[in-house]
Order: structure tokens, then C-alpha cells, then sequence
């Protein structure tokens, strides 16, 4: 295998940082991110682009349009493949051959069925250099909602949970507020600011009356106020915090479906226990997020992070893998993905 070169590396990383930025200003839209490097000049810091909103032009056409001239016989640096077909824009394949550029770097095919592969061949018909695979584990995780919802038309589910180090939600008297500090409460926000919906069940909402609304610095937030939609399993009261929400019930799979046909990528479960453990005896949770406080209630009366039943024998239980550990102010943050 040939190896890649340290320089695309770098570049895709760049491109990878411009993509971040954009995340909650473009979803539902892939958050995409170019960086073109003019032809004989590599220590070019890059004309850069983030796709533009929900509805503008895409990253690729928005680095090329900022390079101008300075397009042609340059190198092009996209973390998802360029589109081949019109929707909300004209196909960025397009584009990319009429600029000129003579190399283009991708980390990932897009599995969008109306790209695929697609805005690959026009670029090699057109004589363009195609080099597909750059950062794409990396690219991989960070468009991980878009993919999993263009392969499987539902959103990726992320189950948030929190507790004390035994295991606990919640003291026997029910009281719970508030178990995790600050800045873990503050990352759970990001949380659901980058995710499209927001699910609890009915019990949740009548016992706490959550709102689940995106409390974040302005300066962390979009370029608008939108919120994630806020879904409730069975009904909530008409005067309930969240209102307005979508109630949904039946089969979670079926509610899942529903999801995915309204653009929903990535669908964050908040609970309660009965909820989480319905998602996670089902199979149907895709990362799991568990903020583990430095607490213990010391005890087992305490109410567990799941509510159900669980497997009989430790041959049967769940196994994972951590993808990432990391301290939020006094709090541990745990991510995991099934093996």
C-alpha cells in the first residue's frame, strides 16, 4: 500500500476542523469541510470551506469560489465526497471540474444513493486525480449521524446517561438534582445542541417536567435559536415545559423510522430508566454517553440507570468498547460503541 502523504494528512485535518465548526449551523445537511491549496504553493495556509447553512452552497463550492483563479491546477481537500446531482445546489462535481482543479483528496464516499460513487467518476472522466481514503476512519466518526442515516434511513440513536459511581440515578426518596457539576451538565447541552430530536418518556416528563431545550453560551450556539425536536414516547401533559412536541408510540423501531423520515440524524434518548432500558434491550443504540459522578449513594435501594429486566447471566450481558474517556470538571465522560 502506498502510504499517504504526510501533507494530505495535515490538509484533510484542516479540513476536518472546518467541517466541526459547521455542524450545528447546517444540520440536517452533512457538516462538510474543503481546503484548496493553490498548484506549486504548499505552505499555503488554504482557501477554506464550511458548507453554508441549511440551504447554501456546499463546502467544495464555497473554497473554490474564495481561491478564484487561484482554483486552477490546485489541490482540493473534501472530507465527503462532492454531490453529483441538483438538490438545494447544482452538483458540486461539477464544479470542481469547471474550476479547474487538477487533484482532489476525499476521505469518504457519500452512501447517499443519489451520489455513490457518482461525483468520483465525473471527476475522473474529466482527468481530475482522485485519491479517496485520506482520514477517513477520523471522517468516519465525525459524519458518523449522516452515514448511519443515509444506510439505514434512521437516525443514529446516542443514549445519555448519568450517574453516581455505583450506578445510581437517582436516592430512594427520588432525588436526583442535581447528581453530575456543572460542566457535565453543560457538556450534555452540547449534547443535544448537536443532535436533531430529543426523546424521553411520559413518566419522564410528568415527574420532572423537563424542558429539554439547548441552554449554551451564545457564542457555542448556531447561527439561529433552532432547538432539537423534542419527542415524548406516550403523551405529555398539554401544559408540560416541553411543549410544543412530537408523541410518538408503538414499536421502536417503527418510531425510529418516523424520525428518520423527517431528516432526524442523530436522535439523542434522555429517558427515563424505563426508556433507556427499552432502547438498549432492543439493540437500537448506536454510541452510549454515561457521565459517572464521584458520589456514592452506597447502597442498593437507589434507583439504577435501567428499569427492566436484565441478562441472566454474565455470559448474556452487553460488552463494548470505550471509543472515548475524558474528565468534565469534577465528572468522568464515557463513550461507548457496541463491539
Amino acid at each position: 500500500m502506498t502510504p499517504t502523504p504526510p501533507d494530505d494528512e495535515a490538509r484533510m485535518a484542516q479540513a476536518r476542523a472546518v467541517a466541526a465548526a459547521s455542524r450545528r449551523r447546517v444540520a440536517p445537511r452533512p457538516w462538510v469541510g474543503a481546503v484548496l491549496v493553490p498548484a506549486g504553493d504548499p505552505h499555503h495556509r488554504g482557501h477554506v470551506g464550511a458548507t453554508a447553512g441549511r440551504t447554501g452552497p456546499h463546502a467544495e463550492v464555497v473554497a473554490l469560489e474564495a481561491a478564484g483563479d487561484e482554483a486552477a491546477g490546485a489541490t482540493l481537500y473534501v472530507t465527503l465526497e462532492p454531490c453529483a446531482h441538483h438538490g438545494a445546489t447544482p452538483p458540486c462535481a461539477d464544479a470542481v471540474v469547471a474550476s479547474g482543479v487538477a487533484r482532489v483528496v476525499v476521505a469518504l464516499e457519500d452512501p447517499d444513493p443519489r451520489v455513490a460513487g457518482e461525483g468520483f467518476d465525473r471527476l475522473r472522466a474529466a482527468g481530475i486525480e482522485v485519491v479517496v481514503g485520506v482520514g477517513a476512519a477520523e471522517a468516519a466518526e465525525q459524519l458518523a449521524p449522516y452515514l448511519h442515516h443515509r444506510r439505514t434511513g434512521r437516525p443514529h440513536v446516542v443514549l445519555k446517561l448519568a450517574g453516581t459511581l455505583d450506578g445510581r440515578t437517582a436516592a430512594p426518596d427520588g432525588t436526583s438534582q442535581w447528581i453530575t457539576g456543572s460542566e457535565a451538565r453543560l457538556d450534555a447541552h452540547r449534547l443535544r445542541a448537536d443532535s436533531d430530536a430529543v426523546l424521553v418518556g411520559a413518566g419522564t416528563v410528568r415527574t420532572d417536567d423537563p424542558a429539554l431545550n439547548v441552554r449554551l453560551p451564545a457564542h457555542e450556539r448556531g447561527l439561529d435559536d433552532t432547538e432539537p425536536l423534542r419527542v415524548v414516547l406516550g403523551r405529555a401533559p398539554a401544559d408540560a415545559a416541553l411543549q410544543p412536541c412530537l408523541e410518538l408510540g408503538g414499536d421502536l423501531g417503527d418510531v425510529l423510522d418516523e424520525l428518520g423520515d423527517r431528516g432526524v440524524l442523530q436522535l439523542l434518548v434522555e429517558g427515563g430508566a424505563t426508556v433507556a432500558h427499552a432502547f438498549h434491550a432492543a439493540g437500537l443504540v448506536d454510541r452510549y454517553v454515561v457521565y459517572l459522578a464521584p458520589s456514592l449513594l452506597g447502597g442498593d435501594d437507589g434507583l439504577g440507570l435501567f428499569h427492566g429486566a436484565g441478562a441472566a447471566t454474565l455470559g448474556g450481558a452487553w460488552r463494548g468498547r470505550f471509543v472515548a474517556v475524558r474528565q468534565v470538571g469534577d465528572d468522568l465522560r464515557l463513550d461507548l460503541k457496541g463491539s
